[in-house]
């Protein structure tokens, strides 16, 4: 029987299938089926370019060299390998590897928010038996099986994001210890969440941004405002404009007695013109 094929595997991605990139911007996607990643060779896995462009117009790569030129837009694999496709008008899709190991660790090939619940699972070559199963993200150990293969992660959080792998007994000819591949998980804010913060800090900013500007205008408001002027005087009511003290400064200084301030009265005519009453005294208070 064939022998799964050794292969230097990188660390995949886990990514949504979504033709539209983050952006906006149309890209090209690979879509695996069944939606598994990675996908294995013994499940019959198609791949499917999609992006713009006319039929018959796909250009298919296998493990880094142009393999397929003016191919169709999906096929069937029969041979492991990392695989991408091209359309003239999005350009090159990631990329995706087919395995043939004798274990692989496998989780949906769909973006992963925050909330789900993903299950992991631990497949041996061709689906032989397999026992003592563990599970490990990065070094540490998440879980130990003796008859399970499946693991499940609910909810998922942000900080379950990372780098998961497996180790089991496995049937060869003779049963062996045998490690898969590891796969990259990243775990994503589901968009109803990011819409909701992103909308509460907006609103955040745009109140403060108001309490600021109504301040600042109401400051400089108050710096141009005119002053207003004095209030007219009442009928009747004596104004004094000023008193002016002198004091005669002639010969050497000397103790003096003090004297009586010489003030001097000028006339003003009466409230509203009318003729001055013999009890309306306004004037300019001198002292000499």
């Amino acid at each position: 029987m064939p022998r799964p094929s050794p292969a230097v595997h990188p660390a995949l991605a886990l990514a949504g299938w979504c033709p539209l990139s983050p952006a906006g911007a149309q890209t090209t996607q690979l879509l695996v089926e069944p939606p598994w990643t990675p996908p294995v060779r013994w499940d019959r896995v198609t791949l499917t370019c999609q992006g713009s462009g006319t039929l018959g117009a796909t250009t298919w790569y296998k493990d880094g060299q142009r393999w397929w030129l003016q191919g169709p837009d999906r096929f069937r694999v029969n041979e492991s390998g990392t695989y991408q496709c091209d359309r003239p008008g999005t350009g090159r899709s990631p990329s995706v590897s087919v395995l043939n190991d004798w274990l692989v660790l496998q989780v949906p090939a769909r973006a992963l928010l925050e909330g789900d619940t993903v299950t992991l699972r631990c497949r041996s070559w061709q689906d032989n038996p397999v026992t003592s199963v563990s599970f490990y993200r990065e070094e540490k150990q998440l879980q130990q099986f003796r008859e399970r293969t499946e693991l499940s992660l609910s909810p998922l959080r942000l900080q379950d994001s990372g780098r998961y792998r497996c180790r089991g007994w496995v049937e060869t000819e003779v049963w062996r210890w045998k490690e898969s591949a590891p796969v990259t998980v990243t775990v994503h804010v589901a968009a109803g969440v990011a819409g909701s913060l992103l909308f509460l800090v907006l609103l955040v900013g745009v109140i403060v941004g108001c309490h600021w500007w109504h301040r600042l205008a109401s400051r400089k408001h108050q710096e141009r405002a005119p002053q207003e002027p004095p209030a007219p005087p009442e009928e009747g009511e004596v104004l004094y404009t000023h008193v002016t003290m002198t004091k005669r400064t002639q010969g050497p200084t000397r103790t003096a007695p003090p004297q009586d301030t010489q003030v001097t009265y000028a006339e003003l005519p009466g409230p509203h013109g009318r003729p001055r009453a013999p009890s309306d005294i306004y004037g300019n208070v001198l002292g000499h």
